[in-house]
């Protein structure tokens, strides 16, 4: 089984393409494949693949991604389709939308999840009101 270190150096192996530290891109970042961002991106992301937030990145964008790990800093709403890792330096402030949610401890996550396949779930308000033809047992 992989320790933290490998499966970093893993992940950096690979890594397709690379937003770098000191660098501050605008507009919208339209992508595929594992793609990492370690600077600035203001704007939305639209990918269809693994996205890595690094550690200095600062993202101030709607984000849409099949699986996201924030080390860095998120602002703004993210859809994703499979998981959203927040690692212990991360933090994401905006809604979330995705199939499954890992946060560390140490994390910063503000806003509202919402998980996807719930809807057959019943909603809390739901379930805890009281049936007006319900017995006491």
């Amino acid at each position: 089984m992989f320790g933290r270190k490998e499966a970093e150096s893993a992940l950096l192996e690979r890594v397709e393409t690379i937003l770098g530290r000191g660098t501050e891109f605008r507009g919208t970042l339209i992508s595929s494949g594992v793609v990492r961002v370690d600077g600035k991106l203001e704007g939305e992301i639209s990918h269809s693949g693994e996205l890595v937030i690094g550690e200095n990145a600062v993202v101030v964008a709607n984000v849409k991604a099949k699986q996201i790990t924030v080390a860095g800093q998120i602002k703004g709403n993210v859809d994703c389709e499979g998981r959203l890792e927040i690692v212990p330096s991360g933090r994401l402030y905006g809604d979330i939308k995705v199939g499954h949610l890992v946060i560390s401890e140490g994390a910063v996550f503000q806003g509202v999840s919402v998980m996807r396949n719930s809807a057959a779930a019943p909603q809390p308000q739901e379930s805890m009101q009281a049936k007006p033809n319900a017995k006491p047992a």
